[in-house]
Order: structure tokens, then sequence, then C-alpha cells
């Protein structure tokens, strides 16, 4: 049990030392995912990974969608409201995400990720509860890091419980379910959606 809980800190040593160490997102996002590896192949899980395809309500698979769309719409349309940083383009350029560099980014962070994240967080790290459970609170941690001075601190607060509501909701569907198709999917629009604000923002400043 107590493996369990250590197994996130590699993950969120590999985003905090892409992002401020190395400061590449491609390094940030390839190191997240040996980091998440690696707690596997230590974790040791059973789960198959037909987990992904099986699902008997493909209702939840339209639920998931239709809620996670409106992640990157409400970003970009309140944009000023969050108080995106000025210079978010610069910082973004600062760590390689400039010009055609952004649609291989976007595409394998929303069509790659997903499986990554779904498997390690809901999957193996997860919990059958209906509750509250720290693990949703850890799993929107790391976030924090990823939009660290790119926008206000109560704007990151606001992000941290909504990815705490997001990632309770993802785990309930699994867990009424037993698939992790839903969430993935959903974890896909969400991603895309956002990284697709993130992009058009930086193309307005």
């Amino acid at each position: 049990m107590k493996s369990k809980w250590l197994a996130p800190i590699l993950p969120y040593l590999a985003a905090w030392a892409g992002l401020f160490v190395f400061k590449n997102a491609w390094a940030t996002l390839i190191g997240f995912h040996i980091a998440i590896l690696l707690a596997l192949i230590f974790l040791r899980p059973a789960l198959p990974l037909d987990i992904f395809f099986k699902t008997t309500k493909h209702r939840y698979v339209f639920l998931s969608m239709l809620f996670c769309v409106s992640g990157g719409l409400g970003l970009y349309l309140l944009r000023d409201m969050f108080g995106v940083a000025e210079n978010l383009q610069t910082q973004l350029a600062s760590i390689g995400l400039s010009g055609s560099a952004w649609f291989g980014f976007i595409a394998y962070f929303a069509l790659v990720n997903p499986f990554f994240e779904e498997y390690f967080w809901r999957g193996v790290l997860g919990s059958v509860t209906k509750q509250f459970y720290i693990g949703d609170l850890i799993y929107a941690g790391y976030h924090i890091l990823v939009v660290w001075n790119k926008t206000h601190p109560l704007s990151m607060l606001f992000m941290l419980f909504v990815l705490t509501l997001t990632g309770w909701f993802w785990r309930q569907l699994y867990r009424r379910d037993g698939s992790l198709l839903a969430p993935v999917l959903g974890h896909m629009v969400a991603d895309l959606s956002i990284l697709l604000a993130v992009y058009r923002m930086t193309m307005s400043f």
C-alpha cells in the first residue's frame, strides 16, 4: 500500500525536471511517460490492457467527451478572467512550443498521453469509493507545475479544483463501467481542446 502512494513521486519529479531544469516541453512529456512506466514496473499491476477497449455503457463515452470539450472552450472564452500571462507566447516558445512544433506536440499529447494517465491515475492508483479520494487531488496537483507563472494564482487554485473534480468524474465512470474507454476518450477531447485553445491564444498575443 505504501508503494502505491510513493508511485506518483516519479511523474511529479519528471514534470518538474522537464519544465524547470531542461525547460523543454517534449522532455517534460516524454520524461513524464517514462516515469509512469517506471512506476508501473515497480508496482507490477495486474490490470489488463484490454481495459481500454471494453465497455458496456456507450452513453458514458458520449457523456465524458461532451463534458470534457468544455475545458478548452471555457479556457479560451474566459482567458481574460483567468489572468493568462501576457508573455504566454514567449514562455511557451522558451520550452520549444512555437510555430510548426505545436502540431506534433498537440497530436502526441492528445492521442497518447490519455492512455498513460488513465491507466496510471484511474486504473492503477484509483479507488472504488464514490466519495472524494486523495488520488483525485494528487492527479490534479502536477498540473500546477505546468501552468506555473502562466496564469493568476487564484486561477491555478480554480484549475486544481476543476481537475480534481474531473479526476473524480473519470474515476466514477471507470467504477461504474469497468472500462477506461470513456475516461480515455474524454481525456483526449479535454487535452485536444485545451491545447488548441492555448495555441490559439499564443497566436493572439
